[in-house]
Formats: structure tokens, C-alpha cells, sequence
């Protein structure tokens, strides 16, 4: 398959797109910036530009998107807007303009997060925006039965952001071991699934 991964030079998008690359597809890596392909999650026009320079493709895998952390009392505008347009509408956007882009029957597969579940202090925005990048997912699976698949991983704590601040990398999750989720939603047969992913996966999601 050719697969589409954006985010791929971040933590999870390497280890997806190295996994995958592993079974043998054929990967389009995306960036924020840089060389090679890029695009602005926010900006509609650089989505629809993206898809037009990467060609045809089997499935899209989305691990980026920027969400603002902070006490509730001190978010702005400002913050709640970029995390709606980054993290909420850039991933909606993805899967909108990829209609028609992706062949029949291919698979978007985005990430949301655990504090779309567990909120904790200082994540409303982060908490708010991948709730609702979960509820798109079950909502656009109904519209997009037959001709697409669309699912969403919720990463827990990555292994490897945990030690990059300093923590213990336990409770956390490695990102080789977060890829596997995402493997089994692209080569599968599942739609509009919401996958927690906090641990190694002891198997096959069903």
C-alpha cells in the first residue's frame, strides 16, 4: 500500500513510518516543515496542495497536531483557537479533503490522545479538542461506510516524551510498541474504532 504518514519526524510518526516501511509499504512521509513533502494542518489550501504533490494513496496515518496546555483561567483565545484549528480541524481536514484521494475502500487513521479520556490538571484545551477528534471519527465512519475506513488511536504517556522532560519512562508506553496499534488499524478491516493505547498490545485489535 501507499501510505501517506503525517507528523512523520515526530516521535510516534517515525516509529509508524518505520514499522510500516518494515512490512514493506510504500511510505510518503509528511513534515510541518523542512524538505521533502510538507503542510500546515491549519491551513486548508496547504491540505488540498499536500494531496495533490503525494498522488494517489491507500491510506493516510496522522500523528501530528499542536493543542495548548494550560489552567483553564489562562488559556486565550488565541490558545483555544490554534488547538480547534491545529489538532481538531486540521485532522478533520485531512480526512475531508482526502476523499477522492484515497482509493476505495483505504483507511484514514488519526490520533487523539488519553486526556481526550482522562483529562488532568491544565489540559481542558488538549482534553476538549481529542474528544471531539473521537466523536468525528465515529461520526464520519457512519457517512464513510463502504468506501472508507476511519479509526483513531489515543495514545497514553509515549515512553520517549517522558524521558525528554525528565521522568522515568514507566508508566509509558515506547513508541515502536504505540506503532503496532496504528499498523493494525491501516492493514484492517476495522471503522470508527477508538483505540486506547497505553500499553504494549497483547494482540491483534479486533
Amino acid at each position: 500500500m501507499k501510505i501517506l504518514v503525517v507528523g512523520s519526524s515526530g516521535i510516534i510518526g517515525s516509529a509508524v513510518a518505520n514499522a510500516l516501511s518494515e512490512r514493506g509499504q510504500d511510505i510518503v512521509e509528511v513534515t510541518h516543515s523542512g524538505e521533502g513533502l510538507t503542510v500546515d494542518l491549519s491551513d486548508i489550501a496547504s491540505l488540498k496542495a499536500m494531496y495533490q504533490k503525494a498522488g494517489k494513496l491507500d491510506a493516510v496515518v496522522c500523528t501530528a497536531g499542536v493543542a495548548q496546555f494550560g489552567p483553564l483561567e489562562e488559556l486565550s483565545d488565541d490558545d483555544f483557537a490554534q488547538s480547534i484549528e491545529n489538532k481538531l480541524m486540521g485532522q478533520v481536514n485531512l480526512v475531508r479533503c482526502g476523499i477522492g484521494q484515497i482509493t476505495d475502500g483505504g483507511s484514514f487513521t488519526l490520533t487523539s490522545g488519553g486526556l481526550s479520556q482522562k483529562p488532568a490538571l491544565a489540559t481542558t484545551a488538549v482534553s476538549m479538542v481529542g474528544a471531539a477528534v473521537e466523536a468525528f471519527v465515529k461520526g464520519a465512519a457512519i457517512d464513510l461506510e463502504g468506501h472508507y475506513r476511519v479509526n483513531v488511536v489515543s495514545p497514553g504517556w509515549v515512553a520517549e516524551s517522558r524521558v525528554q522532560i525528565g521522568l522515568d519512562p514507566m508508566p509509558g508506553i515506547w513508541a515502536r510498541d504505540l506503532a503496532e496499534y496504528y499498523i493494525d488499524l491501516v492493514e484492517g478491516l476495522q471503522t470508527g474504532q477508538v483505540v486506547q493505547a497505553e500499553a504494549a498490545k497483547p494482540d491483534r485489535i479486533s
